[in-house]
């Protein structure tokens, strides 16, 4: 890494950690603003408000397909800057809008925007290191991301308290043009101009059908699509259960940082152990455990529909899913990228863009299901762990036949 990033490890940690953060940041911190959004825009129908997020996914999923060619071509710098100034711009369009249809527009634009950090950071730590030490890299810049998620509901309640929940558009501003701030001044490009890789839809293409022929890297792609959709579908109905459910709206920042912070521990624990047991067992385990875990809670939902008995449950199991994809997510993009460094960007961004857009179109069913219990998205999270647990066995059982084959 010294050869071709003069910062510390420690700082370049941090730093990914921070664009890591833009994602975590757009989406938690509009959490609390949803009740008040759906009475204002969608009095109608409050469910709609849940679209700020899914909406937000889908975008960030379609400008993930060309942030990473885009950074191959002209450098990973220049797409993060690009990124920083479409996100800023629609958050200010979404600042200034009266209807809940132009909101949804910008949030998707700013989602644009966010796949520049949230791709390019990816392909960075994949142009300067591989294998099992890029997953633990990756681990360690989640660690410090997780801060990120378990202190934005709690700053969004604040500033929604002061000023109203349009300025919670403002706060996206500001956070991007710190991050950016940073990457320019402290982050030299660490893509050589020998190594890039002219842009056109058509090498794009071919990227994508390159990756469609490794079995390892179309199952992570799909088990990274489920666990995005369970991800996703918990965000986007989490205040909902808090408030209605088990009405514990008033305090639902509270115990979504505390749920949070015990989840971080998640990324530090893989680091720990993926140089040991390796990245396929982790996933497994996890896939495996939370398909139990899962079908408990679907079975508890049903047998007591709400009280605070279940409410407990409830934020062990919110807190198992969140300590899930820590040991996953970081793991699945390592197994993906692995034998895909020759095309780092691309890769990058075919893989993201993929699994985010299915995880959007996975979540917003569930999130629409809410119902006033937690029936519908224990049931999903139970059908999409099982799948993707299964998709892992897989896996093991094609990697041991290739080994014994070759």
């Amino acid at each position: 890494m010294t050869e071709k990033v003069s910062m510390h490890r420690i700082e370049f940690i941090a730093l990914c950690a921070m664009l890591f953060a833009t994602v975590a940041f757009s989406i938690d911190a509009m959490l609390p603003a949803l009740p008040e959004i759906g009475r204002d825009l969608s009095s109608d129908n409050p469910n709609r408000a849940q679209l700020i997020l899914t909406s937000y996914v889908l975008g960030m999923g379609i400008g993930t397909f060309f942030s990473g060619p885009l950074s191959d071509r002209f450098g990973r710098k220049p797409v993060l800057i690009v990124g920083a100034v479409i996100y800023c711009f629609s958050a200010f369009i979404a600042w200034l809008s009266q209807s809940l249809e132009v909101i949804l527009i910008a949030r998707t634009i700013q989602g644009i925007g966010t796949a520049g950090p949230r791709i390019v950071t990816i392909a960075i730590i994949r142009d300067l290191f591989v294998g099992r030490e890029m997953a633990r890299i990756i681990s360690f810049a989640m660690m410090i991301f997780t801060i990120v998620p378990a202190i934005a509901p709690a700053l969004g309640a604040i500033i929604i308290s002061f000023s109203g929940w349009r300025s919670i558009f403002l706060a996206f501003i500001l956070f991007s043009l710190i991050t950016v701030a940073w990457v320019v001044v402290r982050l030299p490009e660490p893509l050589r101009l020998e190594d890039r890789r002219p842009f056109s839809i058509q090498k794009l293409i071919s990227g994508v059908f390159e990756m469609s022929r490794i079995a390892s890297v179309r199952a992570s792609i799909l088990v990274q699509s489920l666990i995005f959709g369970t991800l996703f579908g918990m965000l986007s109905s989490i205040q909902q259960v808090y408030d209605i459910t088990f009405g514990h709206g008033e305090d639902f920042h509270l115990w979504f940082a505390g749920v949070a912070l015990l989840s971080g521990s998640a990324s530090f624990l893989n680091a720990r152990l993926v140089m040991r047991l390796g990245m396929r067992f982790i996933i497994t385990v996890v896939t495996g455990v939370q398909t139990l875990v899962a079908g408990i809670m679907l079975l508890t939902s049903v047998m007591i529909p709400t009280g605070e008995t279940l409410f407990y449950i409830f934020v062990l199991w919110q807190a198992s899913i969140f300590f899930g994809v820590g040991m996953t997510l970081g793991n699945l993009n390592a197994l993906a990228m692995e034998p895909l460094g020759h095309m780092a960007g691309t890769a990058a961004s075919v893989l993201g863009a993929i699994s985010t857009i299915l995880g959007a179109l996975i979540a917003v069913p569930i999130g629409l299901a809410f119902n006033g219990t937690v029936i519908p998205l224990s049931g999903a999270v139970t059908a999409c762990s099982a799948i993707s647990f299964l998709l892992m066995l897989r896996m093991q059982v094609f990697e041991k036949t290739r080994k014994t084959k070759t």
